[in-house]
């Protein structure tokens, strides 16, 4: 459905263009956000791909073992239906960590590997589960401590201080985790009411 619109919209947009005369603006803002899209993903793909490097040095040393081991417990009290040694346990704990340090494109296979586990934990049903549900509220609003994507874009375009967004983000990320996770046990403990 949402190539539809693309298409729609951009089909109306090049009409538009004709009737207004205004084609060759058209093309040259095509052909300008090309060629700016291909210099904003080079610079992301080097910050990305450092980050990815920590992120494997910290693998290989240990540092994300400790520090599953260090969010486990509160881990486990989000998502009690789930076993601690489960597949699902160790791909929720890799996903909430690595949405942490801001590698939301390293986050996104953990993620759907956890959902895959939780959906087997379900007894393979198409309804989301509790543990889904849950996992994609903090998935979605998940802690930042470092937004390494909008830092690598702040600094792609100069900024003068582009790490300055690191304490607005972790504010802002640890309100948007608390409001999900506080959303979804309401709901979940007004639907246990009801049942």
């Amino acid at each position: 459905m949402v190539n539809y619109i693309w298409v729609f919209m951009t089909v109306v947009g090049f009409i538009f263009a004709l009737i207004n005369g205004t084609m060759a603006e058209v093309n040259k803002a095509i052909f300008d956000g090309a060629k700016e899209a291909v210099t904003l993903c080079i610079g992301l793909i080097s910050v990305l791909v450092f980050w990815l490097g920590m992120m494997r040095i910290a693998e290989e040393s240990g540092l994300l073992e400790r520090l599953s081991k260090l969010f486990r417990p509160f881990v486990k009290r989000l998502f009690p239906e789930v076993p601690v040694n489960h597949p699902a346990m160790g791909y929720i704990l890799s996903n909430m960590i690595s949405n942490m340090f801001g590698l939301g494109n390293a986050a996104t296979p953990l993620g759907i590997k956890a959902m895959e586990e939780l959906k087997k934990l379900n007894g393979g049903k198409d309804s989301a589960s509790r543990s889904m549900v849950t996992f994609l509220a903090i998935n979605t609003a998940s802690i930042t401590i470092i937004p390494t994507t909008v830092i690598a874009i702040r600094m792609n375009y100069h900024s003068a201080s582009p790490t300055e967004i690191v304490v607005p983000t972790i504010i802002a990320t640890i309100i948007s985790a608390l409001g999900a996770i506080i959303i979804d046990r309401y709901f979940y403990y007004r639907r246990s009411r009801k049942g």
